[in-house]
């Protein structure tokens, strides 16, 4: 439901930035064919691509609430990243040519018709996550500020009689790409993976820690697929003495609370800790003293001393920071086999999906 209604509502101002733009479509061709100027009519042309925009917005939104299938099973939610960076596309188009043209438009009307689209769409997109109204917004908002620009050029031009209205043309158009290559990024960088906000991430762990039978968690990892359309995994640790059926209990109430409250399909996998025995903390302290001579890692967890199969297996999360993370962990694995005289050690290398700033 909550989908639903985030889904219309950005139709809906998606529809009133249209009206707007094709307002001052007109408007601005009227007045530029009458006044027989080529830069108004140019800039009719520039209120277009706001409304394609925005064309580009609802059809993007359309697309990302199709529903999971065979071929995309993971669902279309990522259509919307393609959307923002589409727009960012027609953002540096607008910033190229106002560094071409050095011109904007000179009617009062029009810098407020913007500057209001601009808003409306700005606060509308923070509202409701939306990249792609947000995109468009910051468009408007830089139409009005141009449009803005070139009105104070020619009341500079009429009454202190110097030209400016080229080079603020020119200045503003460059602070646009600028601004519209900070779009694409934002958008391109979504659709490769954005780590989640910390805040969030430590949310999600504290709510697993708190139930009960868990013993620690571990490896979170979280993909977006789309607004509010996560797919994440987990490792839990949980004593070796529980059952499969209690076991099974654990992981049920920790997808349902993921799938909730967190809107994502969470994989929960399984450590078993044997550390009640003095054999094992013995064994684990010892690794740690070694561990902590390796800044760049940043955790220890799956530790398991089999006494019978003589083994010893942990997983490391080692930062990004650490230019030759495997040679790290092969270091802390022969130290700990040396350590540890008669016992083979596994180490597992997990990436910093989450831990570090």
């Amino acid at each position: 439901m909550e989908n639903i209604n985030r889904e219309k509502e950005i139709i809906k101002t998606s529809f009133v930035g249209i009206i707007g733009n094709v307002f001052l479509v007109a408007f601005k061709a009227f007045v530029g064919i009458i006044a027989g100027s080529v830069s108004i009519i140019m800039d009719a042309v520039n209120n277009f691509t706001d409304a394609l925009s925005s064309i580009i917005t609802i059809i993007g939104t359309k697309l990302s609430a199709k529903r999971a299938d065979k071929k995309h099973p993971y669902g279309y939610g990522r259509i919307e990243y393609m959307t923002s960076t589409l727009i960012a596309v027609l953002i540096l188009f607008a910033g190229g040519m106002a560094v071409y043209e050095s011109i904007q438009s000179i009617i009062a009307v029009a810098i407020a018709v913007k500057n209001a689209i601009g808003l409306f769409f700005r606060k509308k997109g923070q509202k409701i996550e939306s990249e792609a109204l947000k995109a468009s917004g910051i468009d408007a908002l830089f139409d009005s500020i141009l449009s803005t620009a070139t009105l104070i050029g020619m009341l500079v031009a009429k009454f202190a009689g110097f030209y400016v209205e080229g080079y603020l043309g020119i200045a503003i158009g460059l602070f646009i790409l600028k601004s519209g290559l900070g779009v694409m990024k934002e958008s391109l960088s979504s659709m490769i993976g954005d780590r989640f906000e910390r805040e969030y991430v430590v949310a999600i762990k504290e709510e697993i820690n708190n139930i009960d039978g868990v013993c620690g968690c571990y490896d979170l990892i979280l993909n977006s697929y789309g607004h509010n359309k996560n797919i994440g995994s987990v490792h839990i640790g949980v004593s070796e003495a529980l059952t499969a059926k209690e076991i099974q209990a654990i992981e049920r109430k920790i997808s349902m609370l993921l799938y909730s409250k967190y809107h994502t399909i969470m994989t929960v996998g399984i450590y078993a800790e044997n550390l009640s025995d003095a054999k094992s903390k013995n064994c684990l302290k010892s690794t740690l003293d070694i561990i902590h001579k390796y800044p760049t890692v940043l955790q220890i967890h799956g530790f398991y001393l089999d006494e019978d199969a003589k083994t010893i297996h942990y997983d490391l999360v080692v930062s990004f920071d650490d230019p030759e993370p495997e040679e790290t962990i092969q270091k802390i694995k022969e130290e700990t086999e040396l350590a540890n005289d008669g016992y083979t050690v596994f180490v597992q290398y997990d990436q910093d999906f989450s831990l570090s700033e």
